[in-house]
């Protein structure tokens, strides 16, 4: 994505062939599980997500048969992880310790549901429950999730994905755009703008760097 696109909501189309499809859904279209890629290249994106000064302390998570498993434990209190929250979505993800306590298990639970081909709906219910229970709960202090990768992948849909440019984003729990002064219009306008995601317990204030 070019510094021309102008809003974080704007996609850069492209259609996946029905081999890459196919590949990625495991031959069953109604319950698509998410492309586990060869060891090494799943370790290297997830590392893409943080500052080079970062990696060779990070802990890595790496997604396989039956959902993420721990590769390299860290000694630096962050940890990475391609994170699955489509079956098509890759979206490598470094979080401080604060992060890794309590929105790391939400990533590999949903991995782990997907590759047992629970629907994404289901899986966000389970996760609302959980927070609801305290299973999980939101971070314990200010903190930060680097997503500094160039490969990003965003998805709609199997046959609509796009791209995200690099960002940085801040754990903003039960925070709205209203809290933090921006709207949809302001966002349109400029991409310097900050914005919620994930509102809720387990929600990041997302800043792009580009």
């Amino acid at each position: 994505m070019t510094s021309k696109l102008r809003s974080p909501f704007l996609w850069i189309s492209l259609v996946l062939s029905p081999a890459v499809i196919k590949a990625q859904d495991g031959g069953n279209s109604a319950n698509p599980i998410p492309e586990v890629l060869p060891r090494n290249e799943e370790v290297r994106l997830a590392l893409s997500a943080s500052p080079v000064t970062l990696r060779d302390g990070a802990g890595v998570y790496a997604l396989e048969e039956n959902g993420f498993v721990l590769i390299r434990e860290s000694t630096n209190g962050f940890t990475c992880i391609v994170n699955r929250d489509s079956p098509w979505n890759l979206k490598p993800v470094c979080y401080d310790a604060a992060g890794s306590e309590a929105i790391l298990p939400v990533t590999v639970l949903f991995g782990r549901r997907l590759m047992q081909r629970v629907p994404v709906n289901e899986i966000r219910l389970e996760i609302e429950e959980g927070f609801e229970s305290g299973v999980y709960s939101a971070p314990s202090r200010p903190g930060v999730a680097y997503m500094l990768s160039n490969e990003i992948r965003n998805c709609r849909a199997a046959d609509s994905c796009g791209t995200f440019p690099p960002h940085i984003m801040f754990y903003a729990p039960n925070m709205t755009n209203t809290d933090i002064g921006t709207s949809r219009e302001l966002m349109q306008e400029s991409s310097m703008f900050p914005f919620i995601a994930y509102q809720g317990p387990h929600g990041f204030m997302v800043v792009r760097i580009q």
